[in-house]
């Protein structure tokens, strides 16, 4: 169904706004992805974007025609494209009407397997920073020891820089995360560092370890302090706060990881006739093991400090890491997440008030005492 052939397009939580290009292998896996999600989730919509002559044939193929609307857009951000290049000329691309559609309250949340740096400045411009927000994070579920079997980290790579205030608002917006996409009432928060003692690690890691502890009663979470890399998959944590450079390379070094084990495995398994006799008699063991550290159960980086919710998901994504993403996005878009995330987002530039007027009143009774 095109735009303008029209059923009216719900405002409601179910419905989701898909870009359809931008990902590496095209709007086909994206509308399968689209499809197994649809499939699963009888209740959902969707708002696709992109060339209608092209996403038509695809919806009716998969037979999802009467859950999705298409909204034409003629053009297309590619990977190789600046972010300011995209801000200039990316009106009547799949993306920027992609995220129009939750600027106009069409749809709740968006979705893209595009160019990241295009997608965060479309939707900053677009949708804007959540009052007290520096700069936004991405977030990302990272496979751990906990019973939800994930943990939460940000930031992914929206911003390699991250002072001590930056860092504190990540603590609120991650926890509020957790509570949201990993039902944790109570999250416990770390702050990655190369080690766990207090002196080391860089002097904006220390104040911003003082800030997030004394912002964890009025934020609603428990913080664990300084952690290490090795606690990324661990049950010690289940908010992980560090900057978008150390992030982004744990995050690609962690999926790359996982992808070479599940290779290994797949080698050592098929070796000889004895291994694949083994391999067949344990079969639903490394099913279970092979499900556990598929990087595309957890695909989807969430925009975190925007007025509405953004989802990055993998541009190299096939049909099960898209719909993993939409699962992910209909499962925030249910529980009210931006709204919960923005009361969030003002406790914390209320603790940074408050904590700046502590200090403050500090030093001036110092300089009286002199």
């Amino acid at each position: 169904m095109t735009q303008g052939q029209t059923r009216p397009v719900s405002t409601s939580a179910n419905v989701l706004s898909v870009d359809a290009m931008g990902g590496d292998k095209g709007p086909a896996t994206v509308v399968a992805g689209l499809a197994k999600f649809l499939k699963s989730t009888p209740a959902a919509r969707a708002i696709l974007h992109g060339p209608a002559a092209e996403l038509n044939p695809l919806i009716t193929t998969h037979k999802i025609a009467d859950q999705v609307t298409v909204h034409d857009a003629s053009d297309v951000v590619k990977m190789s494209d600046k972010p300011s290049n995209v801000l200039r000329h990316g009106k009547k691309t799949s993306m920027w009407s992609a995220i129009e559609a939750v600027r106009n309250g069409q749809a709740a949340v968006c979705i893209s397997c595009g160019n990241t740096g295009g997608l965060m400045a479309l939707s900053m411009l677009r949708l804007r920073k959540a009052e007290g927000v520096n700069r936004p994070a991405i977030a990302c579920l990272w496979p751990s020891r906990n019973p939800a079997g994930f943990n939460v980290m940000l930031d992914a790579g929206a911003d390699i820089r991250a002072d001590q205030d930056d860092l504190l608002t990540y603590a609120l917006m991650g926890a509020s995360y957790a509570r949201s996409g990993l039902d944790i009432a109570r999250p416990r928060v770390g702050l990655l560092n190369v080690g766990t003692e207090e002196h080391k690690g860089r002097a904006e890691l220390k104040v911003a370890h003082e800030l997030i502890a004394n912002a964890a009663e009025r934020g609603e979470f428990d913080y664990v302090g300084f952690i290490e890399g090795g606690d990324l998959p661990s049950a010690k944590v289940d908010v992980i706060v560090t900057d978008g450079f150390t992030g982004n390379v744990a995050l690609k070094t962690g999926e790359g990881t996982a992808t070479l084990i599940s290779e290994l495995l797949r080698g050592a398994l098929m070796k000889n006739p004895l291994s694949i006799l083994g391999a067949l008699l344990a079969r639903g063991s490394l099913k279970r093991l092979r499900k556990r550290i598929d990087p595309r159960r957890v695909n989807g980086g969430v925009f975190l400090g925007l007025n509405q919710t953004v989802i990055k998901s993998h541009g190299s994504a096939d049909a099960t890491g898209v719909a993993a993403a939409l699962h992910l996005a209909y499962r925030l878009a249910q529980s009210g997440f931006s709204d919960k995330l923005a009361a969030r987002v003002a406790s914390a530039v209320a603790v940074a008030q408050d904590q700046a007027q502590d200090i403050a009143a500090g030093q001036s009774a110092d300089k009286t005492g002199e």
